[in-house]
């Protein structure tokens, strides 16, 4: 007879454990979106040093590439940009050049043709 008894309690429990729902309220400074809007006009200004790791002709090889570059350094930036004709596959973001110069390094032993290019700002 408790057997039956203590399974009814027990799922009873259960539900009602289940059915507990609630809300989180967030409450944010406005001075956090501003710094984030400051933040990111900051960011979008420096440039930093990247490696090319190669380029192709057409997009769907240069996703391929960027594919691959992603399973061999899978935590580091990595893109696609379109120069006219061709598709750049481009690796890191790095602001300072001896870190550069040590990444280049790496990404060399996987891709003996890569380049480092140095910012777009210093080029000039």
């Amino acid at each position: 007879m408790r057997t039956p008894v203590f399974i009814i309690a027990a799922l009873f429990c259960f539900q009602i454990a289940g059915a507990q729902e609630g809300t989180i309220n967030i409450q944010q400074d406005p001075k956090i979106d501003q710094l984030v809007k400051v933040y990111k006009t900051v960011n979008s200004k420096v440039d930093y040093y990247q490696i090319q790791v190669g380029f192709k002709t057409n997009d769907q090889s240069a996703q391929r590439l960027l594919d691959q570059v992603q399973i061999d350094f899978p935590t580091w930036y990595s893109t696609i940009k379109f120069q006219e004709p061709t598709y750049r596959v481009r690796l890191g973001k790095f602001r300072d050049k001896l870190e550069a110069e040590r990444k280049f390094i790496e990404v060399r032993k996987k891709y003996p043709n890569a380049m480092l290019l140095k910012p777009e700002n210093s080029a000039k």
